[in-house]
């Protein structure tokens, strides 16, 4: 029954979602056009261009709202963030919308329609996820509606397992009996408890509708000899998998040659949409950088060749993607220096090794255009945690837990990090978090999102230096 209220739930909250963009252009079309076909012919309006809109708006919808998850529970029951990733989505998709009607020089669309439809699509948008939310506890809130549990186990983690099953707002839960296992210390009262050699005796229609086993990890080799006692009870039975602290796993079990694999420590560089979408983003925008920076570029190197003695370009080892090694190019704003020197020592405020020209690139952060070279070669993304010197890997694995997990991706021009103020010498463990954060939530969006507010913050760089 969990299942299938969740799946029945999905299935109406995408449809609905995606139908969203075609309900708020046709209020817009209402409010400034009217439904009245000789008022369109008297203001000129074409309707087939609007229907065009109307697909691709329609289109890049379900993929922002994809990217970002609004058509999942937990984002519909989310304490906070629901509106402002509702935004983020419209802002998205409208952009998009509005650079395609730059470029599409055949028709022009009314400035007031695009807004009208805009404000629109965020209120559907949050009155619809209201009414799911309200509908939802109306429908599974009664009594009547719990689903009613069987627990498998009987100690403290089946008792941790029950509370939280029965303090969940998605799927309202009633549990109405352990099964005891050998060796178990019972730590529940007020419902009854089953011993399981008597489990032939706990048959179909005994007043539950699921049964959940709730074992710990020590104990995960008894499941098969339990499933071949509980294939009587005709009711669907799930296992609750903890793997202890710093191991998370979500839908990530799958077959390999016949083999059962399950992924803890999958990560987003895996999926089709990171090596797909994210690569071929990274190609285009680096490609779009290079060209319109290009001139620049040149007046750098020229100030640069002038001012100081030594290459244009420097070049330094940095740790990468899975931890590989690779050499990430910048202008050079230092004078030369043994790399001894500079791949152990951080840049401090006025330092004394910067020339003048180069306290003006690192400021301003054009020091870093070259590394979009870095990222057409494969070896950095646009958007990621900031690549480290090999020196500074080794010395931070050892004081900092899980630094190396920042490796689970491609390292970045800017980042979550970045973007917050944690860069140059400033708190690893901070930089860290982020970095953290940044891997457990990325998408596409996430990563527009990022270079927005580089763009945004790029004069107000703090700990630049």
């Amino acid at each position: 029954m969990i299942r299938r209220r969740l799946n029945r739930t999905l299935f109406f909250l995408r449809v609905t979602t995606y139908l969203l963009p075609t309900l708020a252009f046709a209020f817009a079309a209402y409010l400034r056009f009217g439904l009245d076909a000789r008022t369109l012919a008297a203001q000129g309006v074409e309707p087939a261009p609007y229907f065009g809109l109307v697909l691709l708006a329609t289109i890049v919808w379900a993929i922002v709202c994809e990217q970002l998850g609004l058509c999942t529970i937990e984002h519909l029951f989310a304490p906070v963030g629901k509106t402002r990733r509702v935004l983020f989505a419209c802002l998205i998709t409208y952009a998009v919308i509005l650079i395609s009607a730059f470029f599409y020089g055949g028709s022009t669309f009314s400035r007031v329609f695009v807004g009208l439809s805009a404000v629109i699509l965020v209120l559907l948008t949050i009155i619809c996820r209201v009414v799911f939310r309200v509908a939802w506890h109306r429908g599974h809130g009664r009594k009547p509606d719990w689903i009613k549990i069987l627990i498998v186990g009987a100690d403290e983690f089946a008792r941790q397992t029950a509370e939280s099953l029965t303090a969940g707002q998605v799927a309202p839960c009633r549990v109405v009996g352990y099964v005891r296992l050998e060796g178990q210390k019972v730590e529940n009262a007020g419902v009854p408890i089953h011993e399981l050699q008597d489990i032939e005796r706990v048959t179909a229609g005994n007043g539950f509708d699921e049964v959940i086993i709730a074992l710990p990890l020590s104990r995960f080799s008894e499941i098969p000899l339990l499933m071949n006692r509980l294939e009587r009870l005709c009711v669907p039975v799930r296992a609750v998998l903890d793997f202890g602290e710093g191991v998370a796993v979500r839908e990530r079990l799958f077959d390999l040659g016949g083999m059962l694999m399950l992924d803890l420590h999958a990560t987003p560089a895996e999926s089709v949409t990171y090596s797909v979408l994210k690569r071929a983003f990274d190609m285009v925008f680096s490609l779009g950088v290079i060209i319109l920076t290009g001139p620049l570029m040149l007046l750098v190197a020229a100030l640069i060749k002038l001012t100081s003695e030594g290459p244009v370009l420097f070049s330094q080892e940095r740790v990468g993607l899975n931890g590989k090694v690779f050499r990430m190019y910048k202008f050079r704003t230092m004078r030369v220096s043994p790399s001894e020197e500079s791949d152990t020592r951080w840049t401090v405020p006025n330092d004394p090794r910067c020339t003048k020209v180069g306290a003006f690139l690192r400021a301003t952060s054009l020091d870093e255009l070259p590394q979009f070279f870095n990222v057409i070669k494969g070896d950095m993304s646009v958007v990621g945690p900031r690549p480290e010197r090999p020196y500074f890997v080794q010395k931070f694995l050892h004081d900092v837990a899980r630094y190396n997990v920042r490796h689970y991706m491609k390292v970045g021009i800017t980042g979550w990090a970045q973007v917050n103020g944690w860069r140059g010498d400033t708190s690893i463990a901070k930089r860290l978090e982020h970095d953290l954060y940044y891997l457990r939530n990325w998408s596409l969006s996430f990563d527009i999102q990022i270079i927005l507010l580089t763009i945004i913050r790029g004069f107000q760089r703090r700990n630049a230096y």
